[in-house]
């Protein structure tokens, strides 16, 4: 006959506190199971294609404080697009740019969270503090592009931040570790150095020149799978308030852009780099039609600048600013929801010292009206520090004119991911 279920209630909680005491003592010390504990770090759900970058850690990377400034990179200006007659393969067009984008490999070494059940002073004084600390490694993929000669390397800053070591590997099995030149969180843009000889680079076509409905194909190094290309066509240019960067200004295209083609090349059907590829809308995580690149002209422009410079200059004007709606309109006495209130002023700033105020209402820069906040804020930038600019403002219903001294935007304050 079996006993009562009651009979068993007071050994069970001896029994949890043991299996769990057990639990613990087997997941710390795996030697006492006779096995050894598995020193591969996790791989992340992107693997690396081909041959692995190696686990081991250099230093972290950092842009030198070069004692000469580096003198501009020459870039290869390729000829102006012709539309006359598209052709029946594009293998010309990638055999030419293929070469120059390169697959990017960063890794970084993080601490690992101990066992939850650490954290409870119960299994905690078993242990006491002396638990050994694990560390693992995080690797990230992505691709760039080869735009000069002396091996500067395009690509995106979201590929490389907080990077302790980055391997860069070129289609024709070199393998290579970089140096980080600059980077432009702002525009999404990092400069990097690569010391190899006889580098294949692309030619940088003007993105002004660019027409929604041009044949656009995507180079890169999608889920680490190695170097694909996708085709499809420009379906937009000029695109903004994405909320990406705080300065957009990005070519729109349907060629598939999928995780690990970050950095990477879109050319035209010549084989002319149009942009860096650099972000995907979509809902599922995949490519969904809708990529966004970053043009040329511009990304030329910000790689001669952390070449030579080592940053981004920008013009600055110190002010946070809000966009008009009717309702904001109404209140400040305009007809039109046109300019932008401001709503607050960066004390020491050239806004403070021109005496602009919060509530202040902008309407023009330089005798032009304020359209659009996100253009008139990359108008600002292109505005060299030091130069002065006429500002319109409405104050308490009266117009007022201030002339204003640009200051130089302040780089933004980086944290290493956790």
């Amino acid at each position: 006959m079996r006993p009562p279920l009651r009979s068993l209630t007071p050994y069970l909680l001896p029994i949890t506190i043991g299996v769990l005491l057990a639990v613990v003592l087997l997941n710390a010390f795996p030697q006492l199971t006779g096995r050894q504990a598995d020193p591969t770090p996790p791989q992340p759900s992107v693997q690396a294609p081909g041959a692995q970058a190696p686990l081991s850690v250099s230093p972290r990377v950092e842009a030198p404080e070069a004692a000469q400034p580096r003198p501009a990179p020459e870039l290869r200006q390729a000829a102006p697009l012709s539309r006359e007659q598209g052709p029946v393969s594009y293998t010309t067009a990638v055999e030419k740019a293929a070469p120059a984008v390169v697959n990017i490999y960063s890794s970084r070494v993080v601490e690992r969270d101990q066992h939850p059940l650490m954290s409870d002073p119960f299994f905690r004084q078993f242990f006491g503090d002396d638990v050994p600390a694990r560390q693992r490694m995080l690797s990230s993929l992505g691709s760039g592009v080869i735009v000069s000669e002396d091996g500067y390397v395009l690509t995106n800053h979201h590929v490389i931040g907080g990077a302790d070591q980055i391997q860069v590997a070129l289609r024709d099995g070199r393998e290579t570790l970089a140096e980080v030149i600059g980077t432009d969180p702002e525009s999404d843009l990092a400069v990097l150095r690569i010391d190899l000889d006889t580098l294949p680079v692309i030619e940088l076509a003007d993105s002004t020149e660019v027409a929604i409905g041009d044949v656009s194909l995507a180079i890169g190094n999608p889920f680490g799978v190695g170097q694909t290309v996708t085709m499809g066509i420009i379906s937009a240019t000029g695109r903004s308030h994405l909320g990406l960067n705080a300065y957009e200004d990005f070519i729109q295209t349907d060629a598939a852009i999928n995780p690990g083609n970050s950095g990477g090349a879109l050319i035209n059907a010549e084989g002319s780099l149009v942009g860096i590829n650099t972000a995907i809308f979509s809902r599922s995580g995949g490519s969904q039609g809708i990529g966004f690149a970053i043009p040329a002209n511009l990304a030329a422009n910000i790689l001669e600048e952390l070449v030579t410079q080592g940053r981004v200059i920008r013009g600055w004007l110190g002010v946070e600013a809000q966009e008009l709606n009717p309702e904001l309109a109404a209140s400040f006495g305009l007809q039109a929801p046109r300019g932008v209130v401001i709503a607050g002023v960066v004390p020491g700033g050239p806004a403070d010292q021109a005496g602009l105020q919060p509530g202040d209402v902008l309407l023009a820069i330089d005798n032009r009206p304020i359209l659009d906040a996100r253009v008139t804020m990359a108008d600002i930038a292109a505005v060299a520090p030091g130069e002065t600019l006429p500002l319109t403002v409405v104050r308490g219903g009266e117009t007022l004119e201030v002339i204003l001294e640009v200051g130089e935007r302040p780089a933004p304050e980086l944290r290493r991911p956790e």
